[in-house]
């Protein structure tokens, strides 16, 4: 929640973008440097001017090394920007070339291949898993004995499986298989069925683990071969690659990783043998493409590289609003898909709009991108009005700064490890609002009352409770609970 302040100096790379007729490079890059200047965090104050941020500044608040962006206006690529460092041992640049691990952004892509499968009648999704599979099978239990392990099921991360995410292996880890994987032999549990399938959503990277060990025995490929051959080209996704660990040909141009104090990772990244799950290295801009494709297809276009009944499937809301890969908000017209992503050292966000052509794809090599992406998505969704993200509206409660000494003080974390160094924090009033700063880490957050227990940080929206017994206490998000100490 709160992290040491690293300066960084923001580098912005070369510049891709595709105008509208009639419009100059000029305007392009006017358009730009407004989102750039005009971030946005996650709350605003009713009847307060809305504050802005800078990208250089707010890169260096979270430590965010680099970043890559692109824009989708109308079904066309309106402009795509890679900003900051790659990699700070060779010194190299984020271009819109830049590949960055796609962390979950992997699923819906990956998605892709299953449904291809299903399309040209090698598969039926609705079909128990185990008639597919070869060698290794879905387990037989109480759970699976109810209800079939399904494509669909697996897809929508509703089959009961186990291993909701994977942490990725070192470069002087061992790279295990698939099956290593599946039998829980790597870094992660075994996959099986702990609920029954069908009976209700639980988010699983297993599941796609099983999905493409499914893909691979129908095709006879690997996941990255069956992609590279049967799906990215159709996209013209040409810097995008399931290969891990990473093959050469991308090491030209690719973005290490970053922790959450803005250290290199060690061994520049992990790799993902779950590559179905986790293992994507890609560009905003070829996700840019995929979200073109899909949106094209969705809206009746012909000869696409899948047709409309299955993209139509794909966009269908399922368990905890869930399609075949990607997730999904809203209804009709104002339905949207997207996905977040989150691997060591890297996160990112694509969010698109199904009818009107728009789409905000932002990946950085970063662990604490989440709250720079939702302030840079908010600056172009208010820029071009396309209502993809707003800020959050909240009413402050007057308190004064009298009734705030309250909770001013200093105050320590109850860790659960007594052998750990304390840990303070202190909170001082200003007006209506208090200051939460962090020695540990010489970082300052800004949290206003809404009543007399709740509070919320007035940039990225983080919820802080308030207990006022004896002694004085506060809960940060509902995880990080600090008591009030005697100075």
């Amino acid at each position: 929640m709160i992290m040491k302040k690293v300066i960084l100096t923001l580098l912005p790379a070369l510049l891709f973008y595709q105008c509208a007729p009639k419009e100059s490079s000029t305007s392009i890059e006017e358009e730009i440097s407004q989102i750039e200047n005009g971030l946005m965090g996650r709350i605003q104050v009713k009847g307060e001017p809305v504050e802005t941020y800078s990208m250089e500044e707010q890169m260096n608040k979270y430590n965010v090394p680099g970043l890559s962006v692109a824009v989708v206006l109308d079904g066309e690529l309106r402009w795509a920007k890679g900003y900051g460092i790659a990699n700070s041992e060779t010194g190299s640049k984020v271009d819109d070339q830049t590949l960055f691990q796609a962390g979950s952004i992997s699923k819906p892509l990956a998605a892709l291949a299953a449904l291809k499968l299903w399309e040209e009648g090698s598969i039926d999704i609705d079909q128990d898993v185990n008639t597919y599979l070869t060698g290794w099978k879905v387990e037989e239990n109480k759970f699976t004995e109810q209800a079939d392990v399904t494509v669909r099921l697996l897809l929508t991360h509703s089959a009961g499986m186990t291993v909701h995410g994977f942490p990725g292996y070192k470069q002087t880890d061992q790279f295990p298989s698939i099956e290593t994987v599946l039998d829980g032999n790597g870094n992660t549990g075994r996959i099986f069925a702990d609920t029954i399938p069908g009976a209700r959503w639980k988010y699983s990277g297993g599941g796609y683990t099983i999905m493409e060990k499914v893909v691979e025995d129908v095709s006879g490929m690997p996941l990255e071969e069956y992609m590279e051959k049967n799906i990215f080209p159709a996209l013209a996704m040409g810097r995008s690659t399931y290969d891990q660990p990473l093959s050469e040909e991308y090491l030209d141009n690719f973005s290490a990783a970053y922790d959450r104090n803005g250290a290199l990772i060690s061994g520049l990244y992990h790799n993902y043998p779950e590559q179905a799950a986790a293992g994507l290295w890609t560009t905003p801009s070829d996700l840019a493409k995929y979200c073109i494709a899909v949106q094209e297809i969705y809206g009746g276009k012909e000869d696409g590289f899948l047709s409309k009944p299955t993209i139509d499937a794909m966009l269908t809301k399922h368990l905890n609003d869930w399609g075949l890969g990607p997730s999904l908000e809203g209804e009709g017209n104002s339905l949207r898909f997207g996905h977040g992503g989150k691997n060591a050292g890297f996160t990112n966000n694509m969010a698109a709009k199904a009818n009107d052509g728009d789409a905000i794809i932002i990946m950085t090599n970063a662990d604490r991108g989440g709250p720079l992406i939702g302030q840079i998505a908010r600056s172009i969704s208010a820029y071009y009005d396309l209502g993809i993200s707003e800020p959050e509206v909240i009413e402050v409660a007057e308190f004064g700064e009298e009734k705030l000494q309250l909770y001013a003080g200093k105050y320590k974390w109850k860790q659960e490890d007594p052998e750990e160094s304390p840990y303070y924090v202190d909170l001082t009033v200003d007006g209506n609002s208090l200051i939460v700063y962090d020695p540990n880490e010489d970082h300052t957050d800004i949290i206003v009352p809404i009543d007399e227990t709740s509070f919320r940080d007035a940039v990225d929206g983080d919820r802080v409770k308030f207990s006022l017994e004896d002694p004085v206490s506060f809960t940060w998000n509902g995880r990080f609970v600090f008591e009030k100490v005697e100075d």
